[in-house]
């Protein structure tokens, strides 16, 4: 999607939560005075924020926080909730921001306002380096693997809805004759490398994950271009329209100054932050 389509959904948004009845600028008045966010994400969902060797929370998503937190002139402080926890909402304060991966959706939208999107999944196909597919249409027919309840068994259905602003349109490239679901991308690429059609054909996943598949030595390869992104975005509960346009314009600045860009390389080896 283009840049302008983006910010015309962040304003889109920013629009909407001007209008809530709420008091702007509690939030942000409050980690001025302390100088710090407090920011939670994963302990353990490494690149995107892990513990490192020295105790400290480190990685993409962290990365990012700080940047946040440094255009807002804070300190990030990090604490790490479950995911069910950060979900739920009600965070009274205990945390701030979520910088996690969170994909924004219209059911989440009722607890969480998503200033900005700061990186998009891209989903890919990938099958055997045996197979003889050379383009996404070869997999009609074919019987492909995906992780159950996700996006990329959504989308190997052709029932995926991505509701949300800053989501890139997309096209259905093929249709499989069979569509297995697993419990993770794991196990379909261990079917996948038995061999080209031994158990599976294809199967749907995101592209880093399908990239480490294959640095760990599976016979695997990306058949085409990503077939879909999905965007992740900063979130924060409902309340403070003023601490919101703050991380907005940070994350906007740190687009323009290609920090961003560089943060995803440095963690990915690939620039996540746009989609074309």
């Amino acid at each position: 999607m283009k840049t302008s389509a983006i910010a015309r959904g962040t304003a889109a948004l920013v629009l909407a939560l001007m209008a809530l009845p709420v008091q702007a600028g509690e939030v942000l008045d409050r980690i001025t005075a302390a100088g710090v966010i407090k920011v939670a994400t994963d302990a353990n969902w490494a690149p995107q924020s892990f513990v490192n060797e020295q105790n400290e929370m480190d990685g993409f998503d962290v990365d990012v926080a700080k940047g946040i937190a440094a255009h807002l002139g804070l300190k990030a402080e990090f604490v790490t909730p479950g995911w069910d926890i950060i979900t739920a909402g009600n965070w009274q304060g205990r945390w701030d921001m979520h910088v996690g991966s969170m994909t924004p959706t219209s059911e989440r939208a009722k607890i969480f306002s998503f200033p900005a999107v700061y990186y998009y999944t891209p989903a890919a196909v990938a099958v055997h380096t045996d197979s003889k597919a050379a383009s996404l249409a070869d997999l009609n027919g074919k019987v492909v693997g995906t992780t159950t309840s996700s996006t990329f068994e959504a989308y190997a259905n052709q029932d995926l809805v991505l509701d949300v602003s800053g989501a890139p349109p997309f096209t259905y490239e093929f249709k499989p004759g069979e569509v297995k679901s697993y419990a993770n991308s794991s196990t379909a690429f261990d079917d996948l490398r038995l061999g080209d059609g031994t158990r599976l054909d294809a199967v749907v996943s995101s592209l880093p994950s399908i990239l480490d598949a294959e640095k760990a030595g599976y016979p695997i390869r990306q058949l085409g271009e990503p077939v879909f992104y999905e965007p992740l975005a900063v979130a924060v509960e409902h309340g403070d329209a003023e601490l919101e346009a703050k991380i907005a314009e940070a994350v906007a600045a740190m687009k323009a100054d290609g920090t961003l860009g560089e943060l995803s390389k440095k963690w990915y080896g690939v620039d996540y932050t746009k989609t074309e």
